[in-house]
C-alpha cells in the first residue's frame, strides 16, 4: 500500500470531496466517455490541426490510479514505433501543442496532466499498445534486457526469469511501465543484510541505477527538429534522463541484470510497534535487528493499532521446511479485495464520519491478520519476482505523504523511532480534539543509495534527480529509508497534516545527521489545501535537495540545463512542470 497524494487543482476541495465517497470505495460515480476517433462528430474538444493522418488518434479518458486526476476527454495517439513519437513531437512543436507519455496511469503526482487545467492542446501518446517489446541478452557482460517504454516491469522480470536472471529491487506493483518507473526513480524494499554483497548486475538502489543505455526523443539544434537519439551510460547527459520527472520522452531502455535467486518472505503480526520501532541498540524483535539479519524488511502500521504487519524477505536457495512454495506473484489476495469488516467503517470514514477511523484501522489490520492465516501466506518461498510483486492495482485507492531519508546505516533505528514517536504523538493529539486527518497506515522500507560501483559499464554518474542519489560530500550516507503515511483522498484535515509532517521531516532529517527528499510519484509540497502547491517548497526546498553537497552538473541545475537543451520548446512538459522546472 504505497500510494500517493492528491494532485493540485483549480477547484481542489470540490474535486477531492467528490472523489472521497463512493469512488473511494468502489470507483463508481464517474462514467468516462468511450474513445472517439479523430473526425468523429461526437468529439468534445477541438481537433488537433494537421495531425499526421496515418497515426491513430482518438479522444480518450485519463484517470490516474488514485482517481484524483480525471479527464473525460484527452487526445491520445497510438505510437506504433519510436519514429511515430518523433513525428508527433515535431508536429507538436510546429502547432503549439505539448505531448505527454501515457502508460498504465498508475500515478498520483501531476507529471502527466494537471487537474483543473485545459488539455485542449495536449496530446497523450499511448506507449503500451506497441512500444512494449522485451528482449533479453543473457550472454552479454553484463547480461541485459532491452524494453520498450510501455513494457511492464512484470513482463520484463518474467523474461529475465526465463533466462535465469533478475533484479534485487522492484516496486510492489508489477503492471507499471518501465519508462514511467524510471522517470520518477522507482525503487523497491531490498536492502543488504549485514555483510551481504550485491549480486553482480543487480543493484540495491533505484531501478534507474540499472540503466546501461536509453533512447530518447530530443531536439537537434543543427537540423531544427526533434530526433531519436541513443544515450549510453557513459554519456554525461544521461544522468539527467535517468530520472527525468516528466521532462523527457524515453522510447526504450536497456538495463543490466544479474543471476536470479530464491527468496523467503515471512509475515508477522504480533510484534508491538514500540518494540519493533525501538531506539537503536534496544533488545527484542526490533526493525534494526531484522535489517541486520535479512536486510529486506517492510512494516505497515495501521492507525490506532498496536502491532504492525511486518514482512521479512531473506535469500534462501533451498525451500525452508515451514515455507509454502509459490509459482507466481501477488499472493496476498486479501490485499486486493475489501471484506465487509473493513468496508463498513471505510464507508463511514469516506462519508465524513471521522470518528470511525480507529475502527477502520482495526478492521484493516484484522483483515490482514485473518487473510494471512486463511490463505497460508505467512511464510512463502519462490523466485524473486514472485515475492517482490505483492500488490495489484485493485487494492484500496489511497493518497500519501512522506518521502525518503538518506543517512548512515547505523541511523536506521533512530530515524524510524523518531518518526513513529512523532506520528503517534500527533495522531493522539488530533484524536483528543476529535480530529482524524489520517485513516491509513504508516509504511517503512529500505534500499541503498545509487551506488556507481554496482553499474557494470562505464558510467557518467548517478541519476541527477533520483531521490536516492548519493551525496559526494557524505560518502557515509549509504542508506535510504522510505517512510510514508497514507489516507483516503478528501479526508478532513489531511492536507494540513501532510504539510505539518512534511515540514517536520525536512527540518528534522537535516544537517550532519541525514537529508530528506520527496518521493516524486507521491505527495509533496503540501499546503493546507493539497499537494504540489506550496510555492516555497517547490521553489526552494526541493531544488535544495538536489543542490546541497552536489556539483552544479551533478544535481538540480545540471538536470535543468540538459532538459532545456534537449527540449528547448518544452514540448515534453505541462504547466506544473513549468513551475517546478522554471
Amino acid at each position: 500500500m504505497s500510494e500517493s497524494a492528491p494532485a493540485p487543482s483549480l477547484s481542489r476541495r470540490g474535486f477531492l470531496g467528490a472523489a472521497a465517497g463512493a469512488a473511494a470505495l468502489t470507483g463508481l460515480g464517474w462514467s468516462p466517455a468511450g474513445a472517439v476517433p479523430l473526425g468523429d462528430p461526437r468529439a468534445t474538444i477541438p481537433a488537433p490541426p494537421e495531425f499526421p493522418a496515418d497515426i491513430p488518434l482518438a479522444q480518450q479518458r485519463f484517470e490516474n490510479w488514485a482517481k484524483t486526476i480525471r479527464f473525460d476527454a484527452v487526445w491520445t495517439a497510438t505510437a506504433r514505433d519510436p519514429q511515430d513519437v518523433v513525428r508527433i513531437a515535431n508536429w507538436a512543436h510546429g502547432h503549439g501543442y505539448r505531448i505527454r507519455p501515457r502508460g498504465t496511469m498508475h500515478s498520483w503526482s501531476p507529471l502527466t496532466v494537471v487537474p483543473g487545467s485545459n488539455v485542449d492542446k495536449i496530446v497523450l501518446i499511448d506507449t503500451m499498445a506497441h512500444l512494449n517489446s522485451v528482449s533479453v541478452d543473457p550472454s552479454g557482460a553484463p547480461a541485459t534486457v532491452a524494453a520498450g517504454a510501455g513494457a511492464s516491469i512484470e513482463s520484463i522480470l518474467a523474461a529475465l526469469e526465463h533466462e535465469g536472471l533478475g533484479w534485487a529491487n522492484s516496486p510492489a506493483i508489477g503492471d507499471i511501465t518501465i519508462a514511467g518507473a524510471l522517470s520518477i526513480g522507482a525503487h523497491g524494499a531490498t536492502y543488504p543484510a549485514a555483510g551481504e554483497k550485491v549480486t553482480p548486475g543487480q543493484s540495491f538502489g533505484s531501478l534507474s541505477n540499472l540503466v546501461v543505455a536509453l533512447d530518447a526523443v530530443v531536439w537537434n539544434a543543427a537540423s531544427g527538429a526533434y530526433e531519436l537519439r541513443t544515450f549510453r551510460r557513459s554519456d554525461s547527459d544521461i544522468t539527467a534522463l535517468l530520472a527525468h520527472v516528466g521532462r523527457g520522452f524515453v522510447t526504450s531502455v536497456t538495463l543490466q541484470a544479474g543471476a536470479n535467486y530464491r527468496l523467503r518472505c515471512q509475515s508477522f503480526t504480533d510484534v508491538p510497534w514500540q518494540e519493533l520501532f525501538a531506539p537503536a541498540g534496544s533488545p527484542g524483535r526490533t526493525f534494526e535487528r531484522f535489517v541486520e539479519e535479512s536486510g529486506r524488511v517492510e512494516a505497515i502500521w495501521f492507525p490506532f493499532t498496536e502491532t504492525p504487519w511486518l514482512k521479512i524477505w531473506s535469500v534462501s536457495p533451498e525451500k525452508p521446511a515451514a515455507s509454502r512454495e509459490v509459482s507466481g506473484p501477488y499472493n496476498y489476495y486479501f490485499s486486493d479485495s475489501i471484506p465487509e469488516s473493513v468496508t463498513t467503517p471505510l464507508g463511514q470514514v469516506a462519508s465524513g464520519l471521522q470518528a470511525a477511523t480507529p475502527a477502520f484501522g482495526a478492521g484493516q489490520f484484522g483483515a490482514v491478520a485473518a487473510g494471512l492465516a486463511a490463505t497460508g501466506t505467512t511464510d512463502l518461498w519462490g523466485w524473486s519476482k514472485d515475492l517482490l510483486f505483492y500488490l495489484r492495482h485493485t487494492t484500496l485507492r489511497v493518497v500519501a505523504g512522506g518521502g525518503v531519508v538518506v543517512t548512515r546505516r547505523e541511523n536506521i533505528a533512530r530515524v524510524i523511532n523518531e518518526f513513529t514517536t512523532w506520528l503517534n504523538e500527533r495522531m493522539n493529539h488530533y484524536a483528543a480534539l476529535g480530529q482524524y486527518p489520517v485513516n491509513g497506515p504508516f509504511e517503512v522500507r529500505l534500499c541503498t543509495v545509487d551506488d556507481q560501483s554496482e553499474v557494470l559499464v562505464d558510467s557518467a554518474g548517478a541519476p541527477n534527480l533520483s531521490p536516492v542519489r548519493p551525496r559526494p560530500d557524505r560518502p557515509d550516507w549509504d542508506t535510504a529509508i522510505w517512510m510514508n503515511v497514507v489516507s483516503l483522498p478528501g479526508t478532513a484535515g489531511l492536507s494540513a497534516f501532510f504539510r505539518e509532517m512534511e515540514q517536520w521531516m525536512a527540518d528534522h532529517y537535516s544537517g550532519d545527521y541525514a537529508t530528506f527528499r520527496s518521493e516524486w510519484s507521491k505527495g509533496w509540497a503540501f499546503d493546507d489545501e493539497g499537494g504540489y502547491r506550496n510555492p516555497q517548497f517547490l521553489g526552494e526546498t526541493i531544488p535544495a535537495m538536489y543542490r546541497t553537497g552536489l556539483s552544479s552538473k551533478a544535481g538540480w541545475d545540471g538536470a535543468l540545463e540538459v532538459f532545456d537543451r534537449h527540449d528547448p520548446h518544452r514540448v515534453f512538459g505541462n504547466e506544473f512542470l513549468d513551475e517546478l522546472f522554471p
